[in-house]
């Protein structure tokens, strides 16, 4: 894009981090909702009613009647009462309900700036899809959501939970980097060719990490193998293909899952740590750059410290109640995306040199 930054104005800058902020709030009740077991809790999309919560007795038990078609249901919650139903409740409501902040946080203020001739004609393609993209990632939602009400479906669909989850994060690097190019001054950018290419690299490595950890959060599959550092006694389970046929195995087959979550981290453990070593070495006077280098590796310690942490308390968890495991899990969530919006980050201020011949 062609000078966004000087063409831009505060508010809207304020404005794009802000979303990117609700964002990632977004993502956290999601995980809040997957590890409550509440994603199910609520078997219709309204959206314009399904704006407030049941607001009296009578709308309460109409909507736990619903839940009482659901497989889930029978299969899993046949002990609950109405106190039970309405906590698992207000954690779906509380996810859709943000999403609707979402979209009137990016609706008035995109037609306000709008009016006010705020945007330069480069900026309103990229807003466009950005509302697109969260159109989209809504569906996804219900699409998900849907797979787990019929049949002898207990939870939604790992696949789904893994196709909602990678857009999400696909849609909050999305809104990040677009408000990085308003926002970041050209002098605090450096370049490096060698340093951009690594960091494109563990992206690409973290974005398949990301969609093993939402199959193991789908698979539930953290208490398949809760040890460490072996996966039940040995480094290569000879099990890992078993039951599932070829490639199935790879995205139904909970220990598979778990090798592979495993590896993939220890591999983005390894190349943050050659990044960081590199990134030592450019000697830049960009105060971003050398203020933040330390990130990816801060961040990855912590994510696969929470990951070891996660599959050792897998062991405690209890239905219907939170506890170590789901603080730690949430954890292991939060620092992960955290660590890919810093590698963003990093690819943004770290440029590649155009050598023309």
């Amino acid at each position: 894009m062609v000078k966004l930054a000087e063409r831009s104005s505060r508010p809207v800058i304020i404005w794009l981090y802000t979303g990117v902020a609700m964002l990632f709030v977004q993502v956290v009740l999601g995980g809040i909702t997957r590890l409550t077991g509440s994603g199910l809790s609520i078997t219709e999309w309204n959206v314009v009613t399904g704006f407030l919560p049941p607001l009296h007795q009578g709308q309460w038990l109409t909507e736990f009647e619903k839940y009482k078609q659901t497989p889930q249901y029978f299969l899993l919650n046949t002990d609950f009462t109405l106190p039970d139903f309405k906590f698992i409740f207000f954690w779906e409501w509380l996810h859709r309900f943000w999403a609707r902040l979402i979209a009137m946080a990016f609706a008035i203020p995109f037609v306000t700036f709008l009016i006010q001739k705020r945007f330069s004609t480069e900026m309103i393609r990229p807003l466009i899809v950005l509302f697109l993209l969260g159109a989209l990632q809504g569906a996804i939602g219900w699409i998900m959501v849907a797979s787990g009400l019929s049949g002898d479906a207990v939870y939604v669909k790992p696949t789904r939970l893994a196709l909602h989850f990678i857009f999400a994060l696909g849609l909050i690097s999305y809104a990040f980097w677009f408000a990085l190019q308003l926002s970041v001054p050209r002098s605090q950018k450096i370049i490096n060719n060698n340093l951009q290419q690594w960091t494109i690299v563990i992206i690409v490595i973290l974005f398949f990490q990301l969609i093993y950890g939402a199959l193991m959060a789908g698979h539930k599959a953290a208490t398949a193998a809760p040890t460490w550092p072996l996966i039940n006694g040995s480094w290569l389970p000879g099990f890992m293909f078993k039951g599932s046929p070829g490639i199935i195995s790879f995205i139904e087959n909970k220990i598979t899952i778990h090798f592979i979550h495993r590896s993939l981290a220890y591999l983005l453990l390894a190349c943050t740590f050659v990044w960081t070593i590199k990134a030592i070495q450019v000697h830049t006077g960009s105060m971003y750059f050398n203020k933040s280098r330390w990130l990816p590796a801060a961040l990855i310690i912590v994510q696969v410290l929470l990951g070891i942490l996660s599959v050792l308390t897998s062991t405690s968890i209890t239905p219907n109640q939170w506890g170590t495991f789901e603080w730690t899990a949430q954890g292991h969530q939060i620092t992960g995306m955290s660590y890919l919006l810093v590698l963003v980050w990093m690819m943004h201020i770290c440029k590649f040199e155009n050598v023309r011949r």
